[in-house]
Parts: C-alpha cells; structure tokens; sequence
C-alpha cells in the first residue's frame, strides 16, 4: 500500500476556519477547537435570524399601515379585512411603502376600502 499524507488537507480546513472565526472575540478567532464550536453556533443563529429578520420586517410594516389607518379613522384589522373582502390584493410590504412614501394615494386606498 501506498502511505497516504493527509497533512495537507487537514492544515487546509483548519487554516480556513481559523479564517472565517476572524473578527471573533477570545481565543475563538485563534484557536481551531474554539472556532470551529464558534462557528457552528453563529451558523445556526444566522440560520434561525434570516427568519426572525423577514418576522421583524412584517411586523414593522403593521405598525406603519396601522398608524397611517388609524389617521382616517380605521382600525388595521378592520382595514386589512375591508381589504381581503373588496379583492385589494396590496401586500403589507406595499402598504407600509405606500403609506410613508405616497400618503395621498394610500389615502386612496383607504377611502375605496371604506
């Protein structure tokens, strides 16, 4: 059998580890053992907040047609229902967009909804 050296490999992925720890605090940006658990971690956490982050946005977008609503005299989930009944198929992204960026033609919207 031929002797196989796997040195090589090995000095690769820990090199490349120790390289994607960069920026950590501690010893988790030099040493493997820490790096590797470290990066483990933060890569189950981005996973988990890519969720929370598009979570967080929805809830922001509420918040902004709930104010913008709330001004004509409308409460959000009578509007969103008045909505959905009257075939408006406006996103909530939309509708946050709309009500920060171009009031008077949300204010359309909410005028043909009531």
């Amino acid at each position: 059998m031929v002797r196989v050296k796997r040195g090589v490999a090995a000095n690769k992925r820990r090199k490349n580890t120790i390289k994607e720890a960069k920026g950590f605090k501690w010893g988790r940006k030099s040493k493997f053992k820490s790096a590797k658990l470290a990066l483990m971690k933060a890569r189950k956490y981005a996973y988990r907040d890519r969720k929370v982050r598009k979570r967080t946005a929805r809830a922001l977008w509420q918040v902004h047609i709930s104010f913008a609503v709330r001004e004509e005299g409308l409460s959000y989930s009578r509007f969103i229902d008045s909505l959905k009944k009257a075939n408006i198929e406006l996103d909530r992204k939309i509708l946050s967009s709309l009500a920060s960026k171009n009031p008077e033609i949300f204010k359309a919207v909410v005028a043909k909804v009531k």
